[in-house]
């Protein structure tokens, strides 16, 4: 039988539902969406779609690092985004997180997101061995 751990890290926002910041079952780390909430303040940081998607992948970072992986890890991203004319200045910042192997990504528009954000951007990994 696969074990199941939450993960729960001061480092990224704190939940804002019934459901935890990532679960570790066997080998995989499967965490919940995250938005551009500042961890320090839960407040949506400013400077348009560019600044949510660093900081949704800053959050999604620290979750991570919080299991025992990274974003070096990971196996398969889903972005939201509330309006697909943001793909390339999502893009663009996505890149700078990944290097020359990124991991597989799903890119879909959605017609509502959490806190009226313009990204959410959720991920699956691998734990570092």
């Amino acid at each position: 039988m696969t074990t199941r751990r939450i993960v729960s890290t001061k480092s990224a926002p704190d939940a804002i539902g019934p459901y935890s910041q990532a679960v570790v079952a066997g080998d995989l780390v499967f965490c919940s969406g995250q938005v551009a909430f500042d961890p320090a303040t839960m407040e949506i940081v400013t400077g348009g779609v560019e600044a949510e998607a660093r900081q949704c992948l800053e959050n999604l970072s620290a979750v991570l690092e919080g299991a025992g992986t990274s974003l070096a890890h990971a196996v398969r991203m889903t972005v939201y985004l509330e309006d697909m004319n943001d793909f390339a200045a999502v893009n663009e910042v996505y890149g700078t997180f990944f290097g020359e192997d990124p991991p597989a990504r799903v890119c879909i528009q959605a017609a509502g997101l959490p806190k009226d954000v313009a990204v959410e951007i959720d991920c699956i990994a691998t734990l570092a061995r």
